[in-house]
């Protein structure tokens, strides 16, 4: 356990980014932004590492923090809530004005009644909703959904031989997955997905983002409360937590950050890695590795979710030589704690990677992200196996923004192929939200009620049901 000295922090060693390069002042913090951060965020990481595993970072002007780049103190820490509480209103330099409410990286790192955002009763509380709630979901009909999602997809650009994946196909299967899950018309998941991407992002359109999250969020809640169907947020209403509307515009944005964003990236990078690594390129469906085994991989090597699970320290605290002052920012590197450099194992089949944190504030959708990520991937390389990428692997783009590891685009070639379905409205089941697939039999939570929200209401005939959902979305897709 970390334990209170003191002493001040040490003085940096010989060598580090406090003496030598760009930094040049003792204790100069590292930017985690900007196109240098983006481009190849292993050589900052290795800068950092000098300092030992906790280093100064920058997260955008002005915004300081400590980055841990240890995976054993990233465990340390993460584990001990007591002293390394989540709550966000313990961040000294919010509460004073130093750092301003509308910066851009304070809608990621500000407070939310929400179960990453809490401690103690209250994340027990929060919590307790969010994984009642899951573990409700039927992983059957939620693969069978995803690969019929991703059939539709395919058929849009299929014929036309090449494409952007990143917003033709990974960014838009989180989305169809989203509207399912929680019973959101596409209006109203369209403008939470931009929302969530731009927060994300950190620019400057965050703070109008975050409102037009939280507006689209209480609009679904009012939704459900007037017409609760068999979908997520029903369920999230019905639970015996009693989750007022705020509570539960919160827990709803945290599974969407959680849902689609880290998702999409998720997919969009294994498959960079599968179409570029020497040991899945070539002939995909004779590759030496499985789907799963290149998504391990991406999960310790480029985890979606790059620095984030912020702490903010009860009181000043000494971890492993390095200072860490109350109430100040404390995130934990996942990328540069999963290549640890003194990590040594075998990572092929080994899933203790930090990409979905550790802790009691682990993330609770870890099951349901890789069967949506494993699903869409094997489904991409079945109907497309002689996909490849349409420009060199060093070429290719990634956003800016301290917290993801994203790309910008991932263009690829393939030889054409015709569409699986004439009539897409043919194809997925249950477009309409309510359907009572997603509720196993039996409920595997004993705490949440299922009398008001477990079935559905009666369909209109299919066609007529699912023909306008699906022809108003692809006509969005196509600009028109």
């Amino acid at each position: 356990m970390p334990t209170s000295t003191p002493d001040a922090g040490p003085t940096p060693p010989p060598g580090c980014p406090a003496h030598s390069g760009p930094y040049s002042e003792p204790g100069q913090p590292e930017p985690l932004y900007g196109p240098e951060f983006a481009t190849d965020p292993s050589a900052v990481y290795a800068r950092l590492r000098a300092y030992g595993p906790v280093a100064p970072v920058e997260l955008s002007p002005g915004v300081h923090a400590s980055l841990v780049t240890s995976y054993a103190t990233a465990l340390e820490i993460m584990r001990n809530t007591e002293t390394f509480p989540r709550d966000p209103r313990r961040w000294e330099a919010l509460a004073d004005g130093t750092v301003p409410m509308d910066n851009p990286v304070v809608p990621m790192m500000a407070y939310r009644p929400n179960a990453m955002y809490t401690d103690g009763e209250v994340h027990e509380r929060f919590r307790s909703a969010v994984s009642d709630t899951l573990n409700r979901l039927n992983p059957h009909a939620l693969r069978t959904y995803v690969e019929q999602s991703a059939d539709l997809l395919i058929d849009l650009f299929g014929p036309e031989g090449e494409a952007e994946l990143l917003t033709e196909y990974c960014a838009r299967l989180p989305l169809l997955v989203f509207n399912q899950l929680f019973g959101c018309p596409p209006e109203l998941s369209e403008k939470l997905v931009k929302a969530m991407a731009a927060i994300f992002d950190a620019d400057e359109d965050t703070e109008q983002a975050n409102a037009l999250l939280s507006e689209t969020l209480f609009a679904l809640v009012a939704m459900k409360r007037a017409d609760p169907q068999a979908d997520i947020t029903s369920w999230l209403l019905a639970h015996p937590a009693r989750l007022d509307d705020e509570e539960m515009v919160h827990q709803i944005a945290l599974l969407t950050g959680g849902g689609t964003e880290p998702v999409q990236n998720l997919i969009c990078n294994a498959l960079r890695l599968l179409l570029s690594d020497d040991r899945f390129a070539g002939d995909l469906s004779g590759g030496t590795m499985p789907v799963d085994e290149a998504l391990d991989e991406v999960l310790w090597t480029d985890p979606p979710i790059a620095n984030y699970a912020t702490h903010f320290p009860a009181r000043d605290v000494t971890v492993a030589g390095h200072r860490l002052l109350k109430g100040t920012p404390v995130l934990i590197s996942m990328a540069a704690a999963n290549n640890d450099p003194h990590l040594v194992s075998d990572r092929r089949g080994n899933r203790a990677h930090l990409a979905f944190g550790a802790g009691p504030h682990a993330c609770p959708a870890k099951d349901p992200a890789r069967i949506i990520a494993s699903t869409a991937i094997e489904k991409l390389l079945d109907r497309l196996p002689d996909i490849e990428l349409a420009t060199e692997p060093d070429q290719l783009r990634w956003r800016h923004g301290p917290f993801h590891r994203s790309l910008a685009a991932l263009p690829v070639r393939f030889p054409p192929v015709a569409a699986k379905y004439d009539d897409a409205d043919a194809v997925v089941t249950d477009q309409n939200p309510g359907g009572n697939t997603w509720n196993p039999s039996p409920s595997p939570s004993s705490s949440t009620p299922t009398d008001t929200t477990s079935t559905g209401r009666e369909h209109a005939s299919g066609s007529a049901a699912r023909r306008p959902w699906w022809n108003s979305l692809t006509a969005w897709w196509r600009g028109r």
